[in-house]
């Protein structure tokens, strides 16, 4: 039932903020089984080997012995901080749902996408080029969809500044004072004890605010993650073994006609017959039920 439920979230239109939601909470259960039976195995080795894939290190020497931690690291959180990944899914429930309500799915998982890659370039910089930082930069790594989730965020806020949010306990706050707040609170933690974490947010929010701005003036820095994604969704598809090749423009053509038919039943609209010529554009001839087929003959023959 439950693998049914998560199978239906991701055949939902405009459902990608819960999807990755799913995504994230997945890996999270997933190496923590792994962490938890490798503690009692006695053998630590295997969580650490696991982890290290969704961990981005500071230092850009070992980063490049595993590149695809700029993309990975934003789908995984931190075991022993419950917190970590619960307030960043809330955000990203509440802040998601608004964004794909006036711009839509594809470029939410773009943003998404973008957002954790700028806040991890931002962290390998700062690591890498300012003394003060390389001095701190003997830990493990950073994980946390937080870049991504300040990214989304700061998007909807320059969209929608004064949109409000009620909050327990506040009442109605506009988003701009809840953004303002975050970046806040992240610029002074950027010399804490979690400054890898803060600097990443800096990064993504700063992409979040660049990318709206971008996108107002009808140019979207996301759409090359948009195709790449349909492209992945493509080679999964099925396919028909035999496709009849059906240009749309000849399909056009033979609208232009308003060919009307009759059945047993009686009249044929249009619509019906404009609606297997774009099944026949889109699948190939062979796509067509024989009760199709037999319509589209009739039709020909007027």
């Amino acid at each position: 039932m439950i693998f049914n439920e998560f199978k239906n979230a991701f055949q939902r239109t405009n459902h990608a903020h819960v999807q990755l939601i799913i995504i994230n909470v997945a890996i999270f259960l997933f190496v923590g089984v792994i962490f938890v039976f490798s503690r009692i195995a006695g053998f630590d080795a295997l969580v650490e080997v696991v982890y290290d894939q969704f961990t981005i290190p500071p230092q850009f020497s070992e980063f490049l012995t595993r590149p695809w931690t700029l993309f990975t690291y934003s789908f995984a959180h931190s075991l022993t901080d419950i917190f970590h990944i619960l307030f960043n899914m809330l955000a990203l429930y509440w802040f998601g749902r608004l964004f794909i309500e006036y711009l839509g799915s594809d470029k939410l998982v773009a943003l998404y996408v973008l957002g954790g890659m700028a806040g991890a370039i931002f962290y390998l910089v700062m690591f890498n080029t300012i003394p003060y930082f390389i001095e701190a930069s003997n830990f493990n790594g950073m994980v946390g969809a937080s870049a991504a989730v300040f990214a989304i965020m700061v998007a909807v806020a320059t969209l929608l500044p004064d949109y409000t949010f009620y909050l327990l306990f506040l009442g109605p706050v506009k988003i701009k004072y809840i953004v303002f707040v975050y970046i806040v609170i992240s610029f002074i933690g950027s010399v804490g004890p979690n400054a890898g974490g803060n600097l990443a947010h800096l990064g993504g929010a700063l992409m979040g605010f660049v990318y709206m701005k971008q996108l107002q003036a009808g140019v979207n820095w996301g759409g090359w993650i948009t195709a790449v994604i349909d492209w992945v969704k493509d080679l999964f598809q099925p396919r028909p073994k035999v496709k009849v090749s059906y240009r749309k423009e000849e399909a056009a053509f033979a609208q232009k006609k308003n060919v009307k038919v009759t059945s047993e039943k009686g009249k044929i609209s249009q619509e019906e017959i404009d609606a297997i010529l774009d099944k026949i554009s889109d699948g190939g001839y062979e796509s067509l039920t024989k009760d199709e087929k037999e319509k589209l003959f009739n039709a020909s023959k007027k």
